[in-house]
């Protein structure tokens, strides 16, 4: 009997297909992972990042880190048999460590939302397209992202829409992490909405319905 390599998640994704001669599943798409206080969805991206690089022989990453620095991704991807620092010193994965980045005040002469970010993500992003790379850009925290625009939920999804606006343009795999449960408000619930809208795969962690087990922290649904 042939043993399957992949799990669950996996098979949802279409990331058990290995195929050298097709694009990655996740290629020209946005996956939204959505998790809330109870339960973790780091997993999720964890595993999405882990794959990314096991989807193509060309495949690159692109991570902006508005959550963890480096150290840590390095340290939970080893355990999951993936070396980071090799893959960033191979050329195949860009880590732009954003947790002291912060906008200028709409008042300051300097404003300019998160042009600067995506500045960065478009020289990145325009490189790599010309070594005909198979490209995935991950946020891993778009609350993170919302307290560095100072709640600014225009400059958010401002980002977010020039972000998905590179799956069509270069066939990049958009990933992002959202807590859905912090700092809800009128704002809030906007950004979720609009999201939500553009995703064309949604994970959602929940809590289990029946309340906290001992061994199971909680349930995945995904939506495409």
């Amino acid at each position: 009997m042939e043993q399957k390599n992949w799990n669950l998640l996996d098979e949802s994704l279409g990331l058990h297909i290995n195929d050298d001669a097709k694009p990655w599943p996740l290629c020209g798409r946005f996956v939204l992972v959505e998790d809330c206080v109870d339960t973790s969805a780091a997993f999720v991206l964890h595993h999405i990042l882990k794959r990314s690089f096991s989807s193509h022989p060309s495949s690159a990453v692109l991570f902006l880190a508005f959550s963890h620095p480096f150290s840590h991704y390095d340290r939970v991807l080893r355990k999951l048999g993936c070396n980071l620092t090799a893959q960033r010193d191979n050329g195949r994965f860009f880590f732009l460590p954003m947790l002291m980045f912060q906008c200028p005040g709409e008042g300051n002469p300097n404003h300019d939302g998160l042009a600067s970010v995506f500045e960065q993500i478009e020289r990145v992003i325009t490189v790599l397209h010309q070594d005909k790379k198979s490209i995935s850009i991950i946020i891993d925290d778009i609350s993170f992202l919302e307290v560095a625009a100072n709640g600014s939920s225009d400059d958010v999804l401002n980002l977010l829409h020039y972000c998905h606006t590179l799956t069509s343009e270069y066939g990049c795999a958009f990933i992002a992490l959202d807590h859905k449960d912090i700092y809800l408000n009128g704002d809030r619930t906007a950004v979720i909405l609009e999201m939500e809208y553009r995703a064309d795969i949604l994970v959602k962690a929940e809590p289990l319905a029946t309340g906290l087990a001992k061994d199971v922290h909680g349930q995945v649904h995904l939506k495409i």
